[in-house]
């Protein structure tokens, strides 16, 4: 169930005055941080016209759709060694298959996230779910190498966008005092994934064959597909601001049509003015993504976040080999290992959230900071960085002294009980880490979420290919105890840096945003 906040309904979201939505839209565009600040005396401006409950609905599809990603990765894992056998190959060229798919998870977000971030989210989404439809379908008929790689090549391509397209959708119907619940909701998707994956491959793999986990996906993300198409409205705000401006018709799902219809004759017949924006679509720029790596905030942000994808890559990519040895277990016992992990991070990612709100809350009532639930904050002067990296910093602590007590169990041979148990509490700490930097960028970027998470994408991405490849080698050379030790070192690392982030953050903000609407204002000058 999506987060109980306290959002507007769907009538208070018709605003009282011609074209204030297209205004507000039209501020949504610059993708700034610094949200409309409310003069006293002026009435609050709702900052979302959709219901309560259609915003639960929308967070529930989106973590739904964020769940593709990362099973479609980890469910592959117990069929590698019957792949290699079906199509007469190395384990090592399989292997290539594995760092391909996180390749393309890392690069495909940087365009269509953009394109997201201008067009609408439901042509993002409806694409890309035709791509990997298309890739699934091709995986369980193919027959020898270059066809696998290839085509999954062409199913991360797909599907690994959805987590940007993920935290769009947050920036576009929640505010920042309630951005944190709404995050941790999305989050819990994901991070399911990597859990029941393996099972579900196992189980699959075992009992019908790998060619049975493509058509699983293929017949999953159908019905996904299908009620997207029906019921998922657009929510970009670029196309229909705070929900109440009608998309373009080819843009509508069928059951906002009529509802969608009636609203636009009674603006027309109102305020005689154009019931439509037409959004100009552009081809995707991954510049735009790039531009964002390279901030000052953001880099050090991403960094320290990859640097914490990469341990958990090194643990989750360590467990088969290590298992298997150490314990004897078989494929689909080593698959159930996974769950205590997704347990821990799906609980935290929805406690994370709750807490992020409550912080939130709590510095503003501090600063003396007005809070106005379901409208747009002004974060100009406000410490966003500190109300989302305070709880970083404990999360990361407990998640990284429970890598290196995942190292010395494995080291000793303790029973299978003790690694499960750690791996519950390390997801815990890791994942509420993860979340309350994925919300920060959100913060940061309100106007370009998906660009944003696809700049966090592409960074985690490439760093954990790399670290997934030195795992083997590392653990060969140190052990298991000592490689884990030197992992959860280098991942406590990230303190420090989100520290400098903390105290420098507010005014490298302050720069950027200067910046961005002096080119703003020469733009206008020039047109």
């Amino acid at each position: 169930m999506a987060p109980d906040c306290n959002d507007a309904d769907g009538l208070k979201g018709t605003l009282s005055s011609p074209g204030t939505s297209e205004k507000k839209a039209q501020g949504e565009a610059t993708g700034d941080a610094v949200l409309a600040h409310t003069p006293a005396g002026v009435s609050e401006v709702v900052y979302s016209a959709f219901p309560k409950a259609q915003k639960r609905y929308i967070v529930f599809c989106t973590s739904w759709a964020g769940f593709f990603s990362p099973v479609s990765s980890q469910i592959y894992y117990p069929a590698l060694n019957t792949l290699a056998h079906d199509l007469h190959v190395s384990g090592g060229l399989i292997n290539l298959t594995l760092m391909s798919y996180m390749i393309f998870q890392g690069l495909s977000p940087m365009f269509v996230g953009d394109f997201a971030d201008k067009a609408g989210r439901r042509p993002a989404y409806i694409g890309c779910f035709i791509l990997y439809i298309a890739a699934n379908i091709g995986l369980a008929l193919q027959n020898n190498y270059a066809a696998l790689f290839i085509l999954r090549c062409l199913q991360s391509a797909g599907i690994s966008t959805t987590i940007a397209l993920g935290s769009g959708v947050v920036s576009d119907i929640a505010t920042a005092a309630e951005r944190g619940s709404y995050m941790g909701f999305v989050t819990a998707g994901t991070l399911l994934g990597p859990s029941v994956g393996p099972v579900i491959g196992g189980l699959l793999a075992q009992y019908l064959g790998w060619r049975a986990i493509f058509w699983f996906l293929t017949i999953f993300a159908g019905a996904f597909t299908v009620q997207f198409l029906l019921f998922f409205p657009e929510t970009a705000r670029k196309v229909v601001g705070d929900g109440s401006i009608p998309p373009p018709t080819w843009n509508l799902s069928l059951i906002n049509w009529y509802q969608t219809r009636t609203r636009r004759t009674e603006r027309q017949e109102a305020n005689n003015t154009p019931g439509e924006r037409h959004n100009k679509i552009t081809f995707p720029n991954p510049l735009r993504t790039l531009s964002i790596v390279f901030q000052k905030d953001t880099s050090i942000i991403l960094l320290s976040n990859a640097i914490l994808f990469a341990g958990f890559y090194d643990v989750s990519a360590s467990i088969p080999s290590i298992y298997q040895n150490l314990y004897n277990l078989n494929d689909l016992q080593i698959g159930l290992c996974y769950i205590p992990f997704g347990l821990g991070a799906t609980i935290a990612s929805i406690i994370s959230g709750k807490i992020l709100d409550y912080n939130y809350r709590r510095l503003a009532k501090r600063l003396g900071v007005p809070l106005h639930h379901g409208s747009r904050e002004d974060l100009k002067d406000f410490p966003i960085e500190k109300a989302r990296l305070q709880l970083a910093f404990p999360l990361l602590t407990i998640g990284s002294l429970t890598v290196i007590a995942f190292g010395w169990v494995l080291h000793f041979g303790i029973h299978l009980a003790a690694p499960t148990t750690i791996l519950f509490v390390m997801g815990l700490g890791l994942t509420g880490a993860f979340n309350t930097v994925s919300t920060l960028l959100v913060d940061l970027y309100p106007g370009n979420a998906s660009a944003a998470t696809a700049s966090n994408n592409f960074v985690r991405c490439l760093l954990g290919a790399g670290a997934t490849a030195l795992i083997d080698p590392m653990l060969n050379a140190m052990g298991r105890g000592w490689c884990f030790t030197f992992i959860a070192f280098v991942m406590l690392g990230t303190a420090p840096l989100l520290g400098v982030v903390v105290r420098f953050g507010p005014r490298w903000r302050e720069e950027r945003l200067g910046k961005s609407e002096i080119h703003r204002s020469g733009d206008r000058m020039e047109k």
